[in-house]
């Protein structure tokens, strides 16, 4: 099965996605691509496939993607996306996966569902939706952004909490705990149906 989490900026879409690896041996994590420089702490082919605007764009002409996105603003440094071979080579191997991505993403994942049965078959996706203040709270705490970036997080996040209702699941946010339950419970259901 492929689960896929989204949400906004500081929803604990990682948080939920590392906890499931951690915790259900059957899942690995789908590493995702982007040209933003990496954070404190981040390696590489772990948190993410770090590309340069040109790489990115290189491997998007030659359709090595399932999906891409310009997200947060008009600039190559913003550039997001999911290769097909993180997804469909360990699916074919019969394992599960979990990734989390933007809205705009999960959205180019149904359209790629739509014409492609391996993907429609595994796909399950689900919103973490998360109330504004304690969004910007949660942010805040990661300490990771700016005042001004933390704005522009809110402003994406605001058109992203209008697309929950096109999920197959919705997590209205509480604890760390509470929220991995309910992911646990959304796993089991979408075994059911796989």
């Amino acid at each position: 099965m492929l689960i896929v989490i989204a949400g906004p900026a500081g929803s604990g879409k990682s948080t939920l996605c590392d906890r499931l690896v951690a915790e259900v041996p059957a899942f690995s994590r789908v590493v995702t691509t982007t040209t933003r420089l990496p954070r404190e702490g981040e390696i590489n082919g772990h948190h993410y496939h770090f590309f340069t605007p040109d790489e990115f764009e290189r491997r998007v002409a030659a359709g090595e993607f399932l999906e891409w996105a310009q997200v947060h603003g008009d600039n190559r440094f913003r550039l997001y996306g999911t290769l097909k071979s993180s997804v469909l080579d360990p699916l074919a191997a019969g394992r599960s996966l979990v990734m989390s991505i933007d809205v705009q993403g999960v959205a180019s994942m149904r359209a790629v569902a739509a014409t492609d049965p391996r993907i429609a078959a595994a796909l399950t996706t689900v919103f973490i939706r998360v109330g504004r203040d304690r969004l910007i709270a949660r942010m805040r705490a990661r300490a990771q952004d700016h005042e001004d970036e933390i704005a522009r997080r809110m402003a994406t996040a605001e058109v992203e909490l209008r697309e929950a209702s096109k999920f197959d699941y919705v997590i209205d946010s509480q604890t760390r705990d509470e929220d991995f339950h309910a992911l646990l419970d959304i796993v089991a259901k979408a075994k059911q149906r796989t």
